[in-house]
């Protein structure tokens, strides 16, 4: 829930910057690197998302094999840790500089 809130917020963000800011890819290195980095972001969130959702799915479909849930704690948890870690690099680096 909390990485689709975040890709509303930012389909918000988005918008406000391109149709209140007038910012785009076209208007210089800052529209660039914003929309670029913020954007690669967005992806590795969405897809974080879509594996939670297919392992909810998998869980919702009844047992599952007795490895499972070490794989899906290897994969998924290690990928949201990154995912944070990079967010906290790119808050700083777009919004606070």
């Amino acid at each position: 829930m909390l990485g689709l809130s975040f890709l509303g917020f930012q389909a918000f963000e988005y918008f406000h910057a391109y149709s209140e800011l007038n910012l785009k890819l076209s208007t210089g290195v800052y529209g660039s690197t914003f929309f670029m980095l913020t954007g690669f972001h967005g992806a590795h969130v969405t897809i974080g998302a879509i594996m939670l959702s297919v392992m909810l799915a998998r869980i919702l479909r009844g047992p599952l094999h007795r490895r499972t849930p070490l794989r899906v704690r290897g994969g998924i948890v290690r990928y949201w840790h990154f995912v944070d870690v990079v967010w906290l690099l790119l808050f700083v680096l777009v919004y606070w500089l």
